[in-house]
């Protein structure tokens, strides 16, 4: 039974991890910079992150309970900051009878979209205590602009 759900909760976090890269593309346009993005694998688990703004900052501040620094990697891409990385000591590994398991093990990522040209020298992170965050130098000053609205009109046929 508890493996079962253990594979239950795999293709869960399964389907967070490509609903996340679905949410990705849907940003960017179908299908654009799919080739040039690394992929995560499916095992991938997503962690827990608030963004918010400190000041003309933006913050990102993800919880990585359990990751040593030397496994977090942060990088910028086309205007998306990925934290990616792994987590290691799955006890089911070391031989373990586990009883219950609610942590995810092995490979994370978590994309965050940043302000058009943004740039990666204005980026800092720092990582202390389980929690990596990241400040992102006059981000939040560059606000989206407000959407337009468009009239639609009445068919003439």
């Amino acid at each position: 039974m508890e493996e079962r759900q253990a594979n239950l909760f795999g293709r869960l976090q399964g389907l967070a991890s490509e609903w996340d890269r679905m949410r990705y593309v849907g940003t960017r346009g179908y299908g654009a910079g799919m080739e040039e993005r690394p992929w995560a694998p499916p095992s991938a688990w997503v962690p827990n992150a608030d963004v918010f703004a400190r000041g003309e900052d933006l913050v990102v501040r993800v919880q990585l309970a359990g990751v040593g620094r030397e496994d977090v990697e942060v990088t910028l891409r086309d205007d998306v900051l990925t934290i990616s990385g792994e987590r290691r000591g799955d006890p089911r590994e070391e031989g373990h009878e586990p009883y219950v398991t609610e942590l995810f093990y092995g490979q994370f990522r978590r994309d965050v979209n940043l302000p058009p040209g943004t740039d990666g020298s204005r980026i800092e992170a720092v990582f202390n205590n389980g929690m990596v965050e990241i400040t992102v130098k006059g981000a939040a000053a560059a606000r989206a602009r407000e959407p337009q609205r468009i009239e639609v009109k009445e068919s003439s046929d």
